[in-house]
């Protein structure tokens, strides 16, 4: 007795999936393959790659109604990509983004139960909690539960529980927004920037699991993570929002009291 087929793509008219991708390697092939088993459309923004995986990717997309590849001539970095991929998706009538990394990091088989948590509430953001196996860095492990700590602070513990993982469900409207009215939030600080000031506007934050994989460079890995840079941005980045925090503080609180109620 035969097995039954596999189920396709699920098809939406509200909820994509967005994947900024910069000089990814080979990998972003097997990303976007995998996120289109499991979703229909998926969209990725080439930010201003010269590895040539922007050539196959358009090929890949002519080929496929449920993909589209959307070019930057210049890198602006992943928040960059992100805005202009959520801008294009809200004039497309689109209303969420599932954002996912183009190095293979990321797990495509949980994009249905992301996009289903966001279709169950649709005001909230829909945060991945990273599960690391023993290809994740010790020190890319053990630094980002700096960052986790501040974010709480930040946000008088509203529930993030990674602020990096950028394994994600946005609603599209108050993304725009809240990254066109800001300088910030266009490279490595997009991550944790975005859920603190989402969540200062209200927005809810459901957090589900999500395995996460380290590549090496021999298996196709590829990571423009710098130690030095992206932590002297990062912690920028938290002294400019603490100090956005303790304006808002009377509100958040009030906020809480509210919902204690």
């Amino acid at each position: 007795m035969s097995s039954p087929p596999a189920p396709g793509p699920e098809r939406s008219a509200t909820h994509l999936v967005l994947i900024p991708s910069y000089n990814p390697g080979r990998k972003v092939f097997e990303t976007v393959q995998g996120a289109r088993q499991q979703w229909n459309p998926v969209w990725v923004v080439v930010d201003g790659s010269n590895d040539g995986t922007a050539d196959t990717l358009l090929a890949m997309a002519r080929d496929d109604p449920g993909l589209r590849v959307l070019i930057r001539s210049k890198n602006g970095g992943k928040g960059t990509a992100v805005l202009e991929g959520a801008t294009e998706a809200l004039r497309q009538g689109y209303t969420h983004v599932l954002t996912m990394d183009s190095d293979g990091q990321h797990p495509p088989d949980r994009i249905r139960a992301f996009m289903a948590a966001s279709a169950a509430k649709p005001g909230g953001m829909v945060l991945g909690e990273p599960i690391f196996d023993a290809s994740a860095p010790s020190v890319r492990v053990k630094g980002r539960k700096i960052s986790n700590y501040w974010a709480n602070v930040e946000t008088l513990g509203a529930g993030i529980h990674d602020s990096l993982f950028g394994f994600r469900v946005y609603p599209a409207v108050p993304l725009v927004r809240i990254m066109s009215s800001h300088f910030w939030m266009r490279r490595f600080d997009f991550d944790v920037e975005i859920v603190v000031r989402l969540s200062w506007s209200g927005v809810e934050a459901i957090n589900l699991p999500a395995a996460v994989r380290y590549f090496r460079p021999e298996d196709g890995g590829v990571s423009h993570f710098n130690y030095l840079r992206d932590n002297v941005l990062l912690t920028s980045m938290h002294m400019r929002l603490f100090a956005g925090f303790l304006l808002r503080l009377p509100l958040l609180i009030a906020r809480r009291a509210r919902v204690a109620r």
